[in-house]
């Protein structure tokens, strides 16, 4: 794939080769950080080997990682509502472990990194810096001990909540879609104390999947930037996953970064109508999984395998993740936005985004739309590695 994209192809589709090289250059010298990969709970735990070639199978393996140029990926450890009290910290760790045992089989391709310092000496070697974010508080079991244990074991980042809420803290999910009563919206008592104890740690506080509520309890309690790891722009998209202006406009006043989604759903406001659309036309197959009570994600992910011809038909432009960009640098500044892709935990991306390797369009789109290159620096990685040092000092 490297090859077709910096060949004498690619070069047909420039507008010239002067704007091509500059955009190659550019991408070459950033820092490149993705926020969130869902590849290890995919992947990884289902007995694929991010090793190989996986191209046709997943969105990332070691070999697109350097492709695309991504120079720091955090690996998100996550597990669903299935797993509670007694499985879902081993399940955590189970994760964590087959990271660590991938980068001890690789440690001329990537390195773990824990530190700003370490992110800087990995970079400047020209190895993979895998971090680690936790997707889901569900996965500490309210137990401070866990969150404890998961920071001293690499992670960087914790997700309040996934779409489930916990004891401590309520979704975006829950807060929207039905009436939650295991706890009052928001953080409690107990949900306060764990993010105190996170900007205690240096562990970033992530605002993707919470509601409302628990957004403005983290922003009144919070002594540290925070970061959307994989969050877009609601007014441009009116899903619950998405921020709405004010919380981005609280985001920087925070100091921290929104890291935007590339999940079609998030970008494109007809996806979903299209896709409920298709699903409609193999009504009997979606029954069925319903019936069995399969994860939304679960099913989606079923249907563009299946009918991958149809499911690629669905996808939105990449123009669309541009101007969620744009949208986020016009409303608060250029110094609040980054990438958090979401590969291998979504079923579609913008066309051209197939995978890891396809990082550098979004440079070249970038630089097509006018952005100077000291602003790109400072969306493709810049952004975040500015929180992560507010947050490890």
């Amino acid at each position: 794939m490297k090859s077709y994209l910096f060949g004498a192809t690619l070069l047909l589709v420039c507008h010239s080769a002067v704007l091509c090289q500059p955009y190659r250059q550019l991408h070459e010298k950033a820092i490149v950080v993705d926020t969130h990969n869902d590849v290890l709970s995919t992947v990884t735990m289902r007995g694929l080997n991010i090793e190989t070639n996986l191209s046709g199978k997943s969105h990332s393996d070691l070999a697109r990682f350097k492709n695309g140029g991504v120079d720091v990926q955090i690996f998100s450890i996550f597990c669903d509502d299935r797993y509670g009290k007694g499985t879902a910290f081993k399940y955590a760790i189970q994760e964590i472990d087959s990271l660590y045992a991938i980068a001890h089989r690789n440690p001329d391709k990537m390195q773990i990194v824990t530190t700003p310092e370490e992110l800087s000496q990995t970079v400047k070697q020209h190895k993979l810096a895998a971090m680690m974010g936790v997707e889901g508080g569900h996965m500490i079991e309210d137990n401070l001990d866990y969150l404890d244990s998961l920071f001293k074991r690499g992670a960087r980042y914790m997700t309040l909540t996934w779409n489930n809420s916990t004891s401590w803290a309520s979704s975006a999910k829950d807060e929207t879609t039905k009436a939650f009563i295991a706890s009052p919206y928001g953080l409690t008592s107990f949900g306060k104390e764990v993010v105190r104890y996170m900007n205690q740690l240096g562990m970033i506080v992530d605002v993707s999947h919470i509601g409302e509520k628990t957004f403005w309890d983290v922003i009144q309690t919070t002594s540290r930037p925070v970061i959307a790891s994989h969050s877009s722009v609601y007014s441009l998209c009116p899903v619950f996953r998405n921020l709405k202006d004010d919380q981005l406009k609280a985001i920087a006043k925070n100091g921290g970064v929104v890291q935007v989604n590339f999940y079609s759903g998030f970008l494109d406001s007809n996806y979903m109508k299209r896709a409920m659309a298709f699903m409609a036309l193999h009504k009997k197959e979606f029954d069925s999984l319903i019936a069995r009570k399969t994860p939304d994600y679960e099913i989606n992910e079923f249907f563009s395998k299946r009918y991958s011809q149809e499911a690629q038909a669905l996808r939105p432009p990449l123009s669309l993740l541009i101007d969620h960009i744009d949208y986020i640098v016009k409303l608060i500044g250029v110094e609040h936005v980054g990438l958090g892709s979401d590969f291998d935990g979504i079923e579609s991306a913008p066309q051209g985004l197939d995978g890891v390797q396809d990082f550098p369009l979004i440079t070249k789109a970038l630089v097509e739309r006018g952005y100077s290159q000291k602003d790109v620096m400072k969306i493709l990685g810049g952004n975040f590695i500015r929180v992560f040092k507010a947050n490890s000092r």
